[in-house]
């Protein structure tokens, strides 16, 4: 770890941390707090990333796919006469979810397998390369804006594209090398809220292949149906109660060979960028204890 210590962490002029761990536990939150502060965080979104650099030029495509299918705005598009885009923002990443869509009943907004998984591979390649500018962003901080900390926010989906159980996995030396690493570690409590509030709004999500593989088939089986047949929002929140279940040990995984662990209700507790730092600080303390 970059920070062996609470004092080496507090008396760093350049604080570097990264947050991983499931989605609706706190990572933007701290993020966004540390954003805000007065004493200099630039703050690093992998998912906004994705959905610029990456991918803004698919999911405009989409956008566009869609608005042909407008007589009136087909033939605007056409002559140039419309601009159609994203406006992906840190706060709102409905064009990248949008994007990456559902598979099933094309009537319910499904889409075919085989485009479901091809989309789920580009969001995979370009999560690996947003993950892999974590030192390019971190030097760009400093040179370009004057920020003396880093705060990399990542998506929930980070275990799906790396090996925690690989000393020599590209993406995790990359970011053990330059951040500070902590997983948001929740609760059975927490668990069961982010399954209710994704059955009550279902997201389009990212997974391994293999893993989404096996659920698709099993799903298919469990429910006798066709592809075509596929209801797009029940298909998701089966994956999603699996995937939550599936990715907590790899999480814990990356958090025991890569890094720290803090609560998410503690996390839950933090108001100023003074808790962040004495949380991390706090994890480092604990973590020191057990060596």
């Amino acid at each position: 770890m970059i920070y062996d210590t609470p004092a080496a962490w507090h008396q760093s002029p350049n604080k570097r941390v990264l947050f991983f761990g499931m989605s609706g536990l706190g990572k933007t939150h701290l993020s966004n707090i540390l954003r805000h502060a007065d004493d200099g965080w630039f703050h690093y979104s992998i998912d906004y990333r994705i959905g610029t650099a990456y991918m803004g030029e698919f999911i405009a495509d989409n956008l566009k796919r869609e608005a042909m299918k407008v007589p009136f705005l087909r033939d605007l598009l056409r002559s140039d006469s419309v601009y159609i885009g994203s406006n992906i923002t840190f706060e709102n990443l409905a064009p990248l979810a949008t994007y990456l869509g559902k598979p099933g009943d094309p009537d319910k907004g499904g889409l075919s397998y085989a485009e479901y998984c091809y989309r789920q591979e580009l969001h995979h390649r370009a999560e690996r390369n947003a993950l892999l500018d974590t030192h390019h962003f971190i030097e760009r901080a400093i040179e370009l804006y004057g920020f003396d900390h880093f705060v990399c926010d990542t998506g929930g989906s980070i275990c799906e594209v790396v090996d925690p159980d690989d000393p020599n996995d590209e993406i995790l030396a990359h970011l053990h090398d330059h951040t500070q690493m902590i997983w948001i570690e929740g609760t059975p409590d927490h668990t069961e809220t982010l399954v209710k509030r994704f059955s009550a709004d279902p997201k389009p999500m990212c997974y391994r292949p293999a893993f989404l593989d096996q659920l698709w088939h099993e799903y298919l089986t469990a429910q006798d149906c066709t592809e075509a047949e596929v209801n797009p929002d029940a298909f998701i929140r089966f994956t999603y109660a699996r995937a939550i279940e599936a990715r907590q040990s790899r999480y814990a995984a990356m958090a025991r060979n890569w890094g720290l662990t803090v609560q998410a209700a503690d996390v839950a507790q933090v108001r100023d960028s003074k808790d962040v730092t004495d949380l991390v600080a706090d994890a480092l303390g604990k973590q020191a204890a057990r060596a």
